[in-house]
Parts: C-alpha cells; structure tokens; sequence
C-alpha cells in the first residue's frame, strides 16, 4: 500500500517562506500525478499545485506566481515551495497521488501564516 509523509510544515510569518515536502514510499514515477491540497479552516479543500509524470505542473490561482512544486525522483520525494506567504494561506496542506482512479493521501502538515 502507498504511503505519503508530508513535512516541513509549521508557523511563518507573513511574507516569509517554507518548504514542504512529501516522501513517497513508492517510486514517484508510478503515480500519475503528485499534487498539494490546502484545507483552510471553513473551507473546502482546494488544489495548490500538481505535478504529473511528465513533468508538467498546475498552480491553484490563489497561489500562482508563488509557489512552485518539484521533484526528486532519487528521494521519492516532491516539494512545494511557498514564497510571501499570506495569512489566508494558512491551513492543512496535504499531499496526494493519483494512478488512474486510484488515490492515496498524506496525513497532512498544518502551515500558521501569523504575525
């Protein structure tokens, strides 16, 4: 069974940085895409960003132009780099991977975006 471990999450303050990360157990190139949802507290959960086995990337609009999603093959490993971080970014971020129907989440990592 897939299993996906997220890190990296934790409180920033506005403008600031961080870098998630979500380990795969499996090789990421199994999977048809890898992707970053954010669930913001009364919100629906909603997709930040997506990477498919090609290389091509989605950015949610909310975020575009400052995020970026990456991978590492090597480290079964793919990465979400939040640059300016606002307030209304805080939430659970968590990761999933998709083959064809077939999808497996992340536990999730809560970010605080807080001055």
């Amino acid at each position: 069974q897939v299993q996906l471990v997220e890190s990296g999450g934790g409180s920033v303050q506005p403008g600031g940085s961080l870098r998630l990360s979500c380990s795969a157990s499996e090789n990421i190139f199994f999977f048809n895409d890898m992707g970053w949802y954010r669930q913001a507290p009364g919100k629906e959960r909603e997709l930040v960003a997506l990477i498919n086995v090609g290389g091509a990337t989605n950015y949610g609009d909310s975020v575009k132009g400052r995020i970026m999603i990456s991978r590492d093959g090597a480290k079964k490993t793919v990465y979400l780099k939040m640059n300016n971080l606002k307030p209304e970014t805080t939430g659970v971020y968590c990761c999933r991977a998709r083959v064809v129907t077939n999808t497996t989440w992340g536990q999730g990592v809560l970010v605080t975006v807080s001055s």
